[in-house]
């Protein structure tokens, strides 16, 4: 057995059990930071503001933007045809999470393309990649159009694979950059906003994301302290998948599709204008990462007890972030400088793919400590992604003709534009940055960006598509991984080849708590997972039918090998005190089993699960087969359990 991947797999199962307490503490501390801040905002800056690009080069300079008109314009076009290929059929389904033990429906519409075989998790969730096809692997699992949209995805990851890392073309973002700041220093200034009130509904609240907002969606959210699974964007509890985003796109988008098919979108480079200015402050003046002082000039009485709020916060803050990822086993916010990165060059695995219309949205929340607008995805680092690997997204925004996203001189466009927000994770000395994208452009987060910072994704006007692509850590993660694991717990099961009659072939305690954590591991990480909401996608590629029939089977052999070792047990001739060991070794597994085939229980037959057309419901398997009299097992495991106590007892 080997006991790296058994640590995993318990590190897996167990972290509900663990959370609690950590997320009490978190909800506590947070409260005490939004009460210490209460009505201030912390500066952040723009490009129309004075420092802005000294701000970026300073403090985020892990951020690299590729403006559209620098990538091909046959991949802008292929890419783009895809997205609404994917959107035409349906592809892009809202995800239920689990949050703080209670399952929302993320605000995002997403779907996860990638290497065949390859799945992602975030936030008790695993989606299940829709293979992508390159030239290597053609196969039959999609229909053409749907093949075609997959491959134009894997060609533009080969673009960002091949470009992420080659620091030779420093000199290209860095030109974007001087340009986006040039393109808004040449219009003239127009007056911003007056602040907002800071209203309650724009505290972060309890049923938020990874940390500070449970929203996301360029990360995935995925981490418990606005980590990329920040987590998505509001999650409404009360309302299932709506129609009304789907009749929204129609009616605004439907003519988009076909104007793709006749001709190449032509992307260039609009300028941006006039940032929201709440929250805003020209007077910023860099200073060092760690400085005590304080040099912003214009803040006048707030700026005391913001540098007091920093002083007193922001060390257990960034403490509580490792304990969060050794507890996780996810690492997406630990800031352990030992951590080497991924080596060589960068192979992004997957892709997630982001739609969402703000236009269909009944409540978007207020970005609450900066006053940058409306959130899609709260704030967060990008989670279960190999230590300091990079990421890359595109960015695509659906314009009516008459709207071309370029920006207007009478007034602040840029509050039209999709944005991309960052911070300094737990730091309210340095200014926050926000970012215009215009439709077509692609940003980098490059180096130790993610591991450091914190990302948000603010609201245009119009609906936008994402891709976002990563460097997933699936090391336990893949089809391969989980059919290696059947393969060693199966190895203890000997079948007599001339009566059939099963029989293990070890009876030490050590080996069989490893086989029957694999069993758990098959059934609640991938069974579950996969009939909880992977087999939604069936209908549009069936690449994963086959491997989860056998991953079943092989559940079911497992479920032999239970019956087994009960046998075993049970049996009198056998030394007391082996028959002890294996009694508790059992008793553990089976408990555990008991509480996970609850929980999913509880969430398969939830009132949001409820809620989801039948095409998307979850399905209470594998355990369809409760009057299966085909399965040997007894599957009330509440009297096996009772059983295995009672000879305990008596021993």
């Amino acid at each position: 057995m080997r006991c790296s991947e058994r640590g995993c797999v318990n590190t897996t199962l167990g972290n509900m059990k663990r959370s609690g307490g950590s997320e009490s503490e978190k909800r506590r501390k947070k409260r005490r930071l939004l009460q210490e801040l209460g009505d201030q905002r912390i500066p952040y800056l723009g490009p129309s503001d004075h420092g802005f690009q000294q701000l970026w080069e300073t403090s985020y300079s892990g951020l690299a933007l590729r403006r559209s008109c620098s990538l091909p314009e046959e991949l802008h076009g292929r890419v783009e045809a895809a997205l609404f290929t994917l959107r035409q059929r349906g592809c892009f389904l809202r995800d239920l999470v689990k949050v703080r033990d209670r399952d929302v429906f993320t605000a995002v519409s997403r779907v996860l393309l990638g290497q065949p075989g390859t799945t992602y998790r975030y936030l008790d969730t695993r989606l299940f990649t829709i293979p992508w096809h390159t030239d290597e692997q053609r196969g039959t699992c999609c229909d053409p159009d749907l093949s075609a949209a997959c491959k134009a995805l894997w060609e533009l990851n080969c673009f960002f694979c091949s470009d992420v890392g080659d620091r030779k073309e420093g000199d290209v973002f860095k030109q974007c950059r001087k340009e986006l700041v040039g393109a808004i220093e040449s219009k003239p200034s127009v007056e911003g906003d007056t602040e907002s009130k800071d209203s309650e509904e724009s505290k972060p609240s309890d049923d938020g994301g990874d940390s500070e907002s449970k929203q996301s969606e360029e990360g995935e959210t995925e981490s418990k302290h606005s980590d990329d699974w920040d987590i998505e964007s509001k999650y409404s509890e009360e309302e299932g998948p709506s129609s009304k985003q789907d009749a929204a796109w129609e009616s605004r988008h439907g003519d988009e599709m076909g104007d793709l098919k006749t001709k190449q979108t032509e992307l260039g480079s609009p300028t941006a204008s006039k940032q929201h200015s709440e929250g805003k402050h020209t007077g910023w003046k860099h200073r060092p990462a760690g400085s005590t002082e304080t040099e912003t000039t214009d803040l006048g009485t707030q700026e005391k007890p913001v540098a007091e709020l920093k002083h007193s916060l922001s060390g257990y803050h960034i403490e509580d972030e490792e304990d969060e990822d050794q507890q996780s086993g996810q690492g997406c916010s630990n800031l352990n400088p030992a951590k080497t990165p991924c080596p060589g060059p960068t192979q992004f695995n997957v892709t997630l793919l982001n739609y969402m219309d703000p236009a269909a949205m009944s409540q978007l929340k207020e970005e609450p400590y900066y006053g940058m607008g409306k959130m899609a995805v709260g704030w967060h680092h990008d989670e279960n992604l190999v230590s300091l690997s990079p990421v890359a997204v595109y960015s695509y925004s659906c314009h009516d003709d008459d709207k071309a996203g370029v920006s207007s001189e009478e007034g602040p466009a840029e509050k039209g534009c999709w944005r991309i927000g960052l911070k300094v994770a737990w730091d309210i000395h340095t200014p926050g940055l926000t970012l215009p994208l215009q439709s077509g452009d692609s940003y980098y987060l490059r180096d130790d960006l993610n591991r450091t910072h914190q990302h948000c994704v603010l609201a245009g006007d119009s609906a936008r598509f994402s891709s976002t692509h990563r460097v997933a850590e699936c090391s336990t993660g893949t089809l391969d991984y989980i059919q290696s694991r059947c393969r060693e717990a199966l190895s203890n099961l000997s079948t007599d080849p001339e009566t059939g009659t099963h029989s293990l072939l070890s009876l030490l305690p050590a080996t069989l708590q490893g086989y029957e954590e694999i069993h758990n591991e098959v059934e609640f990480e991938w069974l579950r997972q996969y009939w909880f909401q992977g087999q939604r996608y069936t209908r549009f590629c069936s690449w994963w039918a086959r491997p989860m029939e056998q991953l079943e089977n092989d559940w079911r052999e497992m479920e032999l090998m239970t019956q087994l070792l009960l046998a075993a047990v049970e049996e009198e001739g056998q030394p007391e005190e082996g028959r002890r060991e294996m009694a508790e070794t059992l008793l553990t597994a089976l408990t555990d089993r008991q509480q996970h085939r609850q929980t999913w229980r509880d969430r398969c037959h939830s009132s949001l699960a409820k809620t989801l057309p039948p095409e998307e419901a979850p399905v209470d398997r594998p355990f369809w087969a409760d009057d299966d009299p085909s399965m040997p097992l007894p599957f009330d495991l509440a009297d096996i359990i009772n059983r295995v106590e009672s000879l305990l007892w008596r021993m």
